[in-house]
């Protein structure tokens, strides 16, 4: 960010915060070496990592499983020109351990497209970075 950008970095409480409200966020992961991006619904766990569930036979599920990956959720008032954006990264791996798997069903909503075979994949928040749009300029109103 540049000074005077428009933009306000976020704390690492206020983008947990942040992350906390929005429904949807994105995973960020490598399929044969190039960036991909899957919306996914989501849930936080006690220490800041991102949980989500997906189906264990899912692409998504092979490719994160042992990999760094990036999550990013925001929320964005158009008409406001005003938003977030919250960037967790960190190490990705599907939870097999019998008592985490209890205690994630209890924590993380269910999936929007729940399967009999349902895994959860733990990102855990090694960086979490945060930006505020907190003006709402525009070009007619910047310096000349």
């Amino acid at each position: 960010m540049y000074p005077d950008d428009g933009f306000r970095e976020l704390a690492h409480s206020q983008c947990l915060r942040l992350l906390a409200t929005a429904p949807v966020g994105r995973v960020v992961f490598t399929r044969r070496a190039l960036p991909a991006v899957v919306p996914v619904g989501f849930g936080l766990d006690t220490d800041g990592a991102v949980v989500l569930r997906t189906a264990a036979a899912s692409e998504l599920a092979r490719a994160v499983d042992g990999a760094v990956v990036a999550f990013e959720a925001d929320a964005v008032d158009v008409p406001g020109r005003a938003g977030w954006s919250v960037v967790v990264t960190g190490h990705a791996e599907v939870v097999t351990e019998g008592a985490e798997l209890g205690r994630l069903r209890r924590r993380v909503p269910p999936s929007w497209s729940p399967c009999p075979d349902e895994v959860f994949v733990r990102i855990a928040s090694e960086l979490v970075t945060g930006r505020e749009l907190v003006t709402g300029r525009t070009m007619d109103a910047m310096p000349a």
